[in-house]
């Protein structure tokens, strides 16, 4: 790594322009930004190209920017096409990096305590780590994040300072090279050199990053003088690059300054005094013998390695913060002028929203019964002040955007609703719930002729076991798609679907199961003037966009009345289908529906039969068969994010923490 910081532009590296209306929607936005506003909101339908637009919004305006969305998938996906777009600048990937993650908690009801149960994902952690660097060294960087951006990330200040610059022909100790990247958390391994270890051959040190697996950087010492500092390809050992100066950070984003651990442990031991007294003071006993034999035990630990168990629940006193201060975030890298970009925001702000209500509840229970000292509540994510307190422009993505970006943003929304497809919103038609299953068959009669699929959307689940059952003794070729499907099931339907083993899915909530299918031209969608979230302005405008990759799209709704939210998605619906046609006829465009290929399922044809029967609910798995499938599912897990394909990734992942947790 370069000491001095890159300026190098954000440069678009795609042949592809802007088409619709995305360019009207650049300008705007760029516009705004350019006047200094604050928040504004990116109105933009499903499938108008809505990262294309921010993507050109970032290389106008030279922003460094952090992107935001309420899920790993999204986010993987989200960091694949910028990482296409920008192929010469920096774009990063800034997500969660465990695999699987059972928070530590406390039950008074059943007296049950829930130790911290996680498993880390290499991969992730490095790219993490990567993040932290790039923010730390370079102007023009691109971060897509999920919500975890808002959880303690290490003080900018303390990782800037712990670093090691090497110069070619300058004097340095190889032992001192050792101590200090000890000190900056790496591990010596003569054997196996990995991520965040060093090897020591006479005169020559080789280190590999924690951010970087398939590179290492060889010093060369000559005496007490480093001779040349070369990046090598950790697969075949040949030089890439030689280097006159290297900048190596820590190992991992969790590094700690020493000079401050002797007054951290004696903060932690006075809190402790502090608690004590508490519990003696209240007559809790156990409380008293809980917190005393925990925290003695981890300063123990502490003092002797420099770390233990559950180490961040300390992370204020070791970082000789406040109480109640805010902790440090990648917000904290980001300097003063970078843009926010808030994607699928009526999501992703709920759900930022709640973490730290949700974060704080659990742990003031540990708090309570004496498992952990107050100060661990200073671990924590950002609550939602905090949040927007560090937000100095930003842009709301969505296709429905909620009440807080409406207000938020003085209802200054830009608009962007043709899509560069030419592919329209759908044709909305309201039937009585009279006969409503004859009027469903006649449908779907007439969908099957066309050979286009139907989802239909339901209520209650005993609505939708009968619908699906009576739509089966019809002959119809129906799947009902529920909450308790495992990923490895919900992709056979989805796939099926597409392939048309399947005409029609039935499901209650139709929006979280990632069901993009182009071949899907009509949703059928029962009660649809029944009150409650699923049907809901927002909710609706999202199923009927479930079709709009279809050329032929239409929505067929059962409602005896029209209630306010169904009018508003109707009205909603029916402006932009007016947008689109008249874009459509003005520019001579003839719509076609999205050809997209089918994705084999995830587990590959070599391997269907054994997978298949290994999660069959009522199968029985051994710990051999087991292992050997996780074995198999993880290798591919790592292949697909080598490949930055993320949404499949995702998908081994979860199939692994399912087998996992059958075997458990």
């Amino acid at each position: 790594m370069k000491v001095q910081q890159s300026k190098k532009k954000f440069e678009l590296t795609t042949e592809m322009t802007p088409k619709g209306d995305q360019q009207q929607a650049i300008n705007k936005l760029v516009a705004n930004l350019n006047k200094g506003v604050k928040h504004q909101v990116l109105l933009g339908a499903t499938g108008t190209g809505k990262t294309f637009t921010i993507a050109n919004v970032i290389a106008k305006t030279q922003k460094k920017t952090l992107i935001v969305v309420h899920n790993k998938t999204l986010a993987g996906q989200l960091y694949s096409e910028l990482k296409e777009l920008f192929k010469n600048n920096k774009v990063e990937y800034y997500i969660s990096y465990f695999d699987f993650y059972q928070p530590e908690a406390y039950l008074p009801s059943s007296d049950t305590y829930i130790e911290k149960s996680s498993k880390v994902n290499q991969e992730i952690e490095m790219l993490r780590l990567s993040t932290i660097q790039s923010l730390s060294t370079e102007e023009k960087v691109i971060v897509v994040a999920s919500v975890a951006a808002i959880y303690p990330a290490v003080d900018p200040k303390v990782f800037d300072k712990f670093r090691i610059i090497l110069n070619t022909g300058a004097n340095y100790n190889l032992k001192q090279l050792q101590y200090d990247l000890v000190r900056l958390a790496y591990k010596r391994n003569d054997v196996n050199l990995e991520p965040g270890c060093f090897k020591v051959k006479g005169d020559v040190v080789e280190i590999m990053e924690g951010s970087n697996n398939q590179e290492k950087i060889r010093i060369s010492f000559f005496g007490n003088e480093i001779e040349q500092i070369a990046k090598m390809d950790v697969n075949n050992n040949t030089v890439k690059e030689i280097w006159k100066a290297y900048v190596i950070y820590p190992a991992n984003e969790y590094v700690a300054d020493s000079s401050m651990f002797e007054k951290s442990l004696a903060n932690i031991a006075n809190e402790l005094k502090e608690r004590q007294a508490y519990f003696k003071k209240h007559d809790k006993l156990l409380e008293h013998q809980r917190i005393t034999e925990r925290t003695n035990r981890d300063i123990e630990t502490l003092s002797e390695t420099g770390f233990c168990p559950g180490i961040e629940n300390y992370a204020m006193h070791l970082e000789l913060r406040k109480p109640g201060s805010t902790p440090y975030t990648i917000f904290d890298y980001l300097g003063d002028d970078w843009l926010l970009v808030v994607d699928e925001a009526h999501m992703t702000i709920p759900q930022i929203k709640g973490m730290y209500f949700g974060d704080r509840s659990r742990k003031q229970t540990l708090v309570d019964y004496g498992f952990r000292l107050p100060s661990a509540l200073d671990n924590r994510p950002l609550n939602f002040n905090e949040f927007e307190s560090r937000v100095k422009q930003a842009i709301y993505v969505s296709a429905t955007p909620g009440d807080y970006e409406k207000k938020k943003s003085n209802n200054l929304i830009v608009e962007q609703i043709v899509r560069p497809t030419g592919l329209v919103d759908p044709i909305i038609q309201i039937k009585p719930s009279t006969n409503q299953i004859i009027s469903l068959c006649e449908e779907l009669d007439a969908q099957i002729k066309r050979n286009e699929r139907t989802i239909v959307t339901v209520l209650t689940i005993k609505m939708a076991e009968n619908l699906t059952k009576f739509l089966k003794e019809k002959k119809y070729k129906v799947a009902y798609l529920h909450n308790e499907l495992k990923t490895f099931e919900r992709d056979k339907v989805i796939n099926a679907l597409r392939k048309g083993i399947y005409d029609v899915v039935v499901g209650i909530n139709l929006l979280k199961e990632g069901l993009d299918v182009p071949e899907v031209s009509c949703a059928v969608i029962f009660d649809a003037d029944k009150p409650g979230i699923f049907r809901s302005r927002d909710a609706l405008i999202q199923t009927f966009g479930r079709t709009a990759r279809n050329k032929n799209a239409h929505v067929l709704l059962f409602a005896d009345n029209v209630n306010d939210a169904l009018l508003d998605a109707i009205n909603e619906t029916n402006r932009r289908r007016k947008i689109q046609l008249e874009f459509n006829k003005k520019h001579h465009i003839t719509p076609h529906t999205i050809v997209k290929p089918i994705r084999e399922d995830l587990h590959g044809k070599s391997d269907a039969k054994a997978l298949e029967a290994i999660f069959n609910k009522n199968a029985k798995v051994n710990e051999k068969s087991g292992s050997r499938a996780i074995k198999t599912l993880r290798k591919k897990m790592n292949e697909a994010a080598k490949n930055q394909e993320y949404e499949l990734a995702a998908h081994y992942r979860d199939l692994i923490i399912e087998l996992e947790s059958k075997l458990k």
